[in-house]
């Protein structure tokens, strides 16, 4: 029989997954926006009108959500998920949402013997689409046997960074504090090009090809340059989220004493921009708070 995999959480990467694993698992999806469950009926994904009904059976939850406040509505909320899933499943956690969040909700779900796969993911919706993501995994072995499968379908690349969860937080935190870095740093260096009279594109297009070059410099700085247009820059990946993952570096680092001065500085500029009314806009606007007007109407003039 075909594993049954429950995909709760149809955003960006959610849905990308989703579809992705329909072509292996049987998927049966759920997502709280009525737009997104059409979009996941338009791919191929069938959708139910309730988390719980979407879970009802599922030997696998694949579950992407924003925050810690979402997981615990979504299994112990009014259409709590805990309470339908029958003993020997195991829930996978695709999303950024605490060390500590996961070891607490994983205690609880064992205690109803339900399993818990800590993997964080990381790539982006295009590469979730391809099962081309890096998937970062903290589980107790027999969980992550059971899981094995659908992680392999998600992943070119596989790590078991810990057998207990929140060791896969404790990876995907790390990858964070990078991450945030690099895209403020990929806004400040737009930026300054653009005030110092240089061809923006072609500056990123020499950067590319030398030591400054990053992922989040290739992939953030050509819709940070559209972050000036009317219509800005598309949303892949929310400047709000970004606030949530830089504090959860922050927090992680003070509660092993540890200072992180760079990440601190980018989390204010992240804040600044929420403050700012940038929360819902793609992360690379992050170029606006250093640089509220576009750069390039300042070159030649300070």
């Amino acid at each position: 029989m075909s594993t049954v995999v429950a995909a709760l959480g149809l955003g960006a990467m959610g849905l990308q997954m989703a579809t992705h694993l329909a072509k292996t698992f049987t998927v049966k999806g759920y997502d709280i926006a009525p737009e997104r469950a059409a979009l996941g009926n338009e791919a191929g994904v069938a959708t139910y009108p309730s988390a719980r009904e979407a879970a009802h059976g599922a030997d696998l939850v694949l579950v992407a959500v924003r925050n810690r406040e979402q997981l615990e509505n979504l299994l112990y909320g009014e259409d709590g998920i805990a309470e339908v899933l029958k003993e020997g499943a195991a829930i996978i956690l695709t999303s950024t949402v605490g060390i500590d969040a996961v070891s607490e909700v994983a205690a609880k779900l064992k205690e109803q013997g339900i399993g818990l796969v800590d993997a964080p993911v990381s790539g982006g919706p295009a590469r979730a689409g391809l099962g081309d993501l890096l998937v970062t995994v903290g589980a107790y072995p027999d969980v992550y046997a059971h899981a094995l499968p659908v992680l392999e379908e998600m992943a070119s690349t596989l790590v078991l960074v810990g057998d207990e969860p929140g060791k896969g937080q404790a990876m995907k935190t790390v990858n964070q504090l990078l991450c945030g870095i690099h895209i403020a740093a990929a806004g400040e260096a737009m930026a300054l090009a653009g005030r110092l009279g240089l061809d923006q594109e072609q500056a990123l297009e020499a950067l590319m090809a030398g030591a400054a070059a990053s992922f989040m410099l290739g992939d953030r700085a050509p819709r940070s340059l559209q972050a000036y247009t009317p219509e800005g820059a598309e949303v892949k990946s929310r400047l709000d989220i970004f606030v949530k993952d830089m504090g959860i570096v922050t927090s992680a680092a003070k509660s092993v004493g540890m200072p992180v001065p760079v990440a601190a500085a980018a989390e204010q500029l992240y804040l600044t921009g929420m403050a700012g009314g940038q929360g819902a806009m793609d992360d690379s606007s992050i170029i606006k708070v250093v640089s509220p007007s576009n750069p390039t109407d300042f070159a030649g003039k300070e």
